[in-house]
């Protein structure tokens, strides 16, 4: 399984409803801040940008990036914070 950060940014179109439950489907998920996400999946960064690919427009904007070691961060909650820790890729 791999860990990827996902961003977006949607330009128009503001309702991020659609985007949010697709990511949310997934079965490992963390929601950091505004429009950042933290997925586990066995999917590739590929497959996972196609899939949400589906629920933006063209003139939307959409970054995956797989993760590896190592995060550091200040003022994120306990349930966040705890997620990232117990779903680190160095374990």
């Amino acid at each position: 399984m791999a860990r990827y950060i996902v961003t977006y940014d949607l330009v128009n179109r503001r309702d991020y409803t659609p985007l949010i439950e697709k990511i949310k489907s997934y079965r490992q998920w963390a929601h950091p801040l505004e429009s950042v996400w933290i997925i586990i999946t066995d999917d590739t960064s590929s497959q996972l940008r196609d899939s949400l690919s589906d629920f933006i427009d063209k003139d939307d904007k959409l970054l995956i990036m797989k993760t590896t070691q190592g995060a550091s961060w200040i003022g994120l909650n306990n349930k966040v914070s705890d997620w990232i820790k117990n779903n680190s890729a160095s374990k």
